[in-house]
């Protein structure tokens, strides 16, 4: 199978194995899917590590505001009785006002926490350099135990308004937020290599060959983004290698400059004379301290 290390700029993100007469359109879509999942795994990761801290989220209209504020505008909150964390909770203040401060339990907490940590370690970018490929069905299972612990924790459910309930259930809105901005849509992907883009209706083997042991770096891009910067011909640690023996080089070549090149005439072994002073014993002649 052909190998792709799919990056996006300069950022690897993960390795990618198909067939080499495979449609490139296939496998773009595949590629786009496995991107967008890992992105909404970090994001679900992200509001559920909240969710572990302060608990469900408040109601819309109560966000940003004091418990005091919320009782004096007689703000009704009909879903925290309903959606209690299992075992009991543990008061944890949100200082920014998005959830309620009812936290799990530590040990609940704990669950979701180490989910969410070995979700976002299975999905990383660490694979590449582990040399492991990443499915769109490893994606998929690390968003479902998630989603599983979440369940456990809260078997009630959680509110209709909270972050981590639109996330499980595709119905986020992403519009005007950064993390929408990083979001491939489907059909809007664009994969490169060799610094030209490959046509959906042609086979990866009508660029690549038929090799099925090749490994190439494929660039995901967002259509109307531009071509992507191409890969410099050195990676970043050799260069950095290749500029520090430079720099040795040039010191040396400095001290060399600086030298007294004629020093070395005082030098026993530069004596032309040397070896008949030697024979003749006439070499270095010492005189006495004279009185």
């Amino acid at each position: 199978m052909v190998r792709l290390n799919v990056k996006r700029g300069d950022n690897a993100l993960f390795l990618f194995d198909t067939m080499t007469d495979t449609p490139v359109g296939t496998v773009l879509d595949q590629l786009v899917e496995i991107y967008n999942g890992i992105l909404r795994i970090g994001r679900l990761a992200r509001e559920v590590e909240q969710l572990a801290e302060f608990g469900i989220a408040k109601p819309v209209e109560a966000v940003g505001l004091t418990d005091e504020q919320v009782t004096e505008m007689k703000i009704k909150d009909e879903w925290t009785p309903r959606c209690y964390p299992s075992g009991g909770s543990r008061p944890n203040r949100d200082d920014i006002g998005r959830r309620t401060g009812n936290a799990p339990l530590e040990n609940m907490a704990e669950v979701l926490n180490k989910t969410c940590a070995d979700a976002k370690k299975a999905v990383s970018k660490d694979l590449v350099a582990a040399r492991q490929n990443l499915t769109l069905e490893m994606v998929n299972e690390e968003f479902e135990k998630i989603k599983g612990a979440v369940m456990i924790v809260y078997p009630m459910g959680l509110p209709p308004y909270d972050e981590v309930q639109h996330i499980l259930h595709g119905s986020e809105d992403l519009g005007g937020r950064e993390d929408g901005k990083a979001v491939i849509p489907p059909g809007d992907g664009q994969l490169w290599w060799a610094g030209k883009e490959l046509s959906k209706e042609k086979k990866l083997a009508d660029y690549v060959g038929k090799n099925e042991k090749t490994t190439i770096i494929a660039k995901l891009q967002k259509r109307g983004g531009g071509a992507p910067v191409r890969e410099a011909a050195v990676d970043e640690q050799t260069q950095k290698e290749m500029m520090a023996y430079a720099y040795r080089k040039q010191e040396e070549w400095k001290k060399l400059e600086e030298a007294d090149d004629d020093s070395y005439m005082n030098a026993g072994w530069a004596d032309s004379n040397a070896l008949k002073n030697r024979l003749q014993g006439t070499g270095t002649v010492g005189f006495g301290k004279l009185r």
